[in-house]
């Protein structure tokens, strides 16, 4: 009898930054390895990654990282965790290509070259496992699930993934393998959540398609397409489109060129002819009619990217009279209100807006009913719902009880719990560090939650400095105080204020002084809790305090 612990380093509870840990006696296989971009509040954070201390201080017993498909939600970690972790990496021919270019993006680990192309077929033999593949659908070619088998059944790991009836090659979900993996038995299923509170019907790719050419032969001027770079069936639908009604593509935005190209070199992109791609500055050579432009980028990036088009901003292209402008992603709840915004001001710009949400639902994950059909097929004894809010997370497993499991074989987690297999069902079995690891420029991890609430307390009520000289020798103020401001007030409106606030600042070092005792901590906190006081007396603000304290030697 093995023993068998599942771990979730990221991706519950949250969307995106997908890493989980099958650990089967001393083995530890890693599924995904995945960031998310920064909320609203993680101010000037460029992306954040899951902690992978526990992997780090186990390195030895790290097996492989198994890849379902290449996305950043599912390979953005990959460089950080190989850091420190060296092993192999296994995913589909297309995976591994994109994983190959987030790993030469990283100067400490661009050298490695340890990976492995796997497919459907393959079968890897471990000492505690085997670990073999099925084809899934998701708005990536090549995304595979992950089946690992152990001496008390399989684990099942969906990645992303949907149901489509009419997929294309590349994109079909293999059926009778699911049938085949839930015959041999199926002891915990771990399966993706972004989409479980919803039962509508998400629309097919060939629907997709069928409505991005209505729109594309409709319009007169120039489209500025905005989709996600890594969403190749949704820029293949471009590809088709510009094709058929005789428009060149233009490659703007963060990423688009390499994902594009490496996807046409391993023919997972098809085009009619390589002069349908055209480089940025040879749009002038074309009308407005014969050209799209496809702004691609990161999650949320290609909005922005719109938002600079719009008010002139952007490196290539400026939004005029007669552009369309067709939003091809689905954007997430928190990005709504920046959508809407982006909206008015590309319309104030002289262009016109069409969302592909207006009239479909688009989502590269599975609905209710679909995890439903899934979970029939595979008849899991434990589930663990996983890639979603919480909220999704509670919708899945509602959904499992709907057709008969029972509430205690199903298990929200939290990031970092650890779940072990016993007599009686998983057992939660204490946790291991989890918590988020922010990313700013190419620091790891030196930006934590006292920087941010600096950064949020500077961002919405600015900074005060005040500097002063004193002579701890003969206890006297040598220069008095000085205040400096940004973000605070406005200096000349405010003169009252600042002036007052030097007086205070003189007095509360010379009150200071006359004590026996000198300490330069104690006297930099009695500036500053006074100065705070009357600053929110007059202002109701607290801005940053920074004392500035000199001796005169």
């Amino acid at each position: 009898m093995s023993d068998i612990k599942i771990i979730a380093l990221g991706g519950v509870r949250e969307n995106g930054k997908n890493l989980y840990l099958a650990e089967i006696n001393e083995s530890i296989f890693v599924l995904d390895a995945g960031l998310k971009y920064p909320e609203n509040e993680q101010l000037g954070v460029d992306v954040v990654i899951p902690n992978m201390d526990y992997l780090i201080e186990n390195r030895d017993r790290v097996q492989g990282v198994f890849l379902t498909h290449g996305h950043a939600d599912a390979i953005g970690a990959l460089p950080y965790l190989l850091q420190d972790v060296r092993v192999p990496v296994f995913g589909s021919e297309l995976t591994i290509e994109l994983a190959k270019l987030v790993v030469k993006n990283n100067s400490q680990v661009k050298k490695f070259n340890n990976f492995h192309v796997v497919d459907a077929q393959t079968e890897i033999e471990f000492k505690d496992a085997v670990v073999s593949f099925f084809s899934t659908t998701h708005s990536i070619p090549e995304s595979l699930g992950i089946v690992l088998r152990t001496d008390q059944g399989n684990i099942v790991y969906t990645g992303d993934f949907k149901f489509d009836q009419a997929a294309s090659p590349g994109y079909q979900t293999d059926y009778a393998r699911l049938a085949e993996i839930g015959q041999e038995g199926v002891l915990a299923l771990l399966a993706d959540s972004a989409n479980a509170d919803s039962k509508v019907q998400v629309a097919s790719e060939a629907e997709v398609g069928e409505e991005m050419d209505d729109v594309i032969s409709d319009a007169q001027g120039r489209i500025i397409v905005a989709a996600v770079a890594s969403n190749l069936s949704r820029i293949q639908q471009v590809f088709d489109a510009a094709a058929e009604y005789g428009r060149r593509v233009v490659l703007t935005g963060f990423d688009v060129e390499n994902i594009v190209r490496t996807a046409i070199r391993l023919k997972k992109l098809s085009i009619a002819d390589e002069k349908l791609i055209v480089k940025p500055k040879d749009m002038n050579k074309y009308e407005d009619h014969e050209l799209i432009i496809l702004e691609a980028g990161r999650m949320g990036e290609p909005i922005e990217g719109l938002r600079k088009m719009s008010i002139g901003r952007h490196r290539y292209v400026e939004i005029k009279d007669g552009d369309l402008v067709y939003i091809v992603t689905t954007p997430s709840v928190a990005k709504e209100a920046v959508v809407a915004r982006v909206e008015n001001m590309i319309y104030k710009a002289g262009g016109s807006v069409k969302l592909i949400t207006q009239n479909l639902r688009v989502s590269g994950h599975a609905n209710g009913r679909e995890l439903q059909l899934l979970m029939n097929i595979l008849r899991p004894k434990y589930l663990f719902p996983i890639q979603g809010e919480y909220r999704e997370l509670q919708a899945h497993a509602d959904l499992a009880e709907e057709i008969g499991m029972l509430p205690e074989n199903i298990y929200i987690m939290k990031q970092g719990d650890i779940m072990l297999l016993g007599d009686q069902g998983f057992m939660h079995e204490g946790g291991v560090p989890a918590s988020d690891v922010m990313i700013d420029g190419n620091a790891i991890g030196d930006v934590g939650n006292i920087v941010l609430r600096d950064r949020k307390i500077l961002s919405e009520d600015g900074i005060f400095i005040v500097v002063i000289t004193v002579n701890k020798k003969k206890k006297t103020i040598v220069s008095k105080a000085k205040v400096h401001t940004r973000g605070f007030v406005y200096v000349r409106k405010s003169r009252d204020i600042l002036r007052e606030s030097a007086d205070l600042v003189n007095k509360t070092v010379a009150d200071y002084l006359a004590t026996e005792g000198f300490d330069w901590g104690e006297l930099k906190g009695s500036v500053r809790d006074e100065l705070g006081k009357f600053l929110f007396d007059q202002t109701k603000r607290r801005p940053a305090i920074l004392p500035v304290i000199m001796e005169v030697r």
